[in-house]
């Protein structure tokens, strides 16, 4: 494709956005919600704000958890208790597995008090069309923490470039979780103090990095995931400029994303019933900001599940391909979107990221993710892969 000029919106909503401290559930991110909405209407989109809820978490009811199975090694290293500090752990274990993976999330729901957050939805293109196309962002941001250090992986990737190269699925870092419970419920069965003593180690460890990341400060979320954000305030305006005919496009923006899928889940409840699986398709973006755009096949904290519909993937690629935009395939997420929520309810879905050079999300939860180091060029592309395959979709359904 040729290289045209970058869409104002994206600077504009990055550069507004970023100054405030948008923490899931604070006055900052329903500042930002109201914000949106405001441009979304400017950009001549029907939007409005919606209310939503969610359970407070990740860190804090995670690094509970991660306490207990330690407490479970502790009980299990005395002979008399290895039973019961096994089956402490592996039911530990298991609500992490739970919560991460977006399952029934029974700790969370019931130990952790639901709080207010806020979607933006707005409604462009055809309106009265059968068929919807909904591009999904979220607004809120991340705390940052010791554990997102990005020099380790840039040290792998400098020493062993060969091996970042020929793997497309991220860390298990979830797996490093389990492994404490995992470890303490062996050991405990296996009748291993040593086992049971790396239980113990992995799960203080995890305790402690879920306490910093919980103490740690809000970033600005330029890349992660404001460049979104701008996307769906320049798709707002182009597709206002040139109207389509025969597909109708929401642009949702949840609140809450970044403690594992909170907004996300209310927007389902209100509009899934709404929404038939056979003539809705979902493209989420998050973090498009770095220098290489990516389409991931799937995410999996504890098991990787590749996302609904790989047609709707194949399109994509397709439609990129035609217009020359350069989009990376076979990425593979070890942490988890808000893709993962309509991909587990059978409808079409995809996922556009972004990587640099190690294959990372540039400025992954660091203070420096900041505006002046988002690669706008990405953002772009970002744009208009999104605006040409809702163009596609409104000519050339293929369902």
């Amino acid at each position: 494709m040729s290289e045209a000029p970058i869409h104002p919106a994206l600077r504009e909503v990055i550069e507004r956005l970023a100054p405030l401290q948008r923490a899931p559930g604070s006055p900052g991110e329903a500042q930002a919600a109201e914000w949106l909405a405001r441009r979304l209407q400017e950009a001549g989109c029907e939007a409005r704000v919606e209310p939503a809820e969610y359970h407070d978490g990740y860190a804090r009811p995670i690094g509970a958890l991660a306490a207990v199975s330690t407490l479970g090694a502790l009980i299990a290293l005395n002979r008399r208790g290895r039973l019961a500090g096994g089956l402490l752990a592996g039911l530990a274990g298991a609500a992490i597995a739970d919560d991460v993976a977006n399952t029934r999330r029974v700790v969370r729901r019931h130990l952790t008090r639901s709080r207010p957050t806020q979607n933006v939805v707005a409604i462009t293109g055809d309106r009265d069309a059968e068929r919807t196309l909904v591009v999904l962002a979220h607004h809120d941001a991340a705390t940052t923490g010791v554990i997102f250090d990005p020099r380790f992986q840039a040290w792998l990737a400098h020493e062993f470039p060969g091996l970042v190269e020929r793997l497309d699925t991220s860390f298990p870092l979830w797996w490093l979780v389990l492994a404490g419970p995992g470890a303490v419920g062996l050991g405990s069965a296996l009748r291993s103090r040593a086992l049971v003593a790396l239980g113990a180690a992995i799960g203080a460890v995890t305790t402690a990095t879920m306490a910093n990341i919980h103490a740690s400060p809000v970033v600005p979320g330029a890349n992660d995931n404001l460049s979104a954000v701008s996307v769906l305030v320049a798709l707002a305006e182009r597709l206002r400029d040139q109207p389509i005919r025969g597909l109708r496009v929401m642009l949702v923006s949840c609140g809450a994303e970044e403690v594992i899928q909170g907004g996300i889940n209310s927007f389902a409840r209100a509009h899934f019933p709404t929404l038939p699986q056979d003539r809705t398709w979902f493209l989420a973006l998050d973090t498009v900001g770095s220098p290489i755009l990516a389409m991931c096949e799937g995410e999996g904290p504890v098991i990787m599940e590749d996302y609904y519909d790989r047609r709707f993937r194949d399109l994509i690629a397709r439609v990129a391909d035609r217009s020359g935009a350069p989009l990376r395939r076979g990425m593979r997420a070890r942490n988890s979107t808000d893709a993962v929520i309509p991909s587990h309810a059978r409808y079409p879905t995809a996922l556009l990221v972004s990587i640099d050079r190690h294959k990372a999300l540039s400025n992954y939860h660091l203070p420096s993710d900041t505006p002046e180091n988002i690669c706008y060029r990405t953002v772009a592309h970002a744009l208009h892969v999104t605006e040409a395959v809702a163009r596609e979709l409104a000519t050339n359904p293929w369902l």
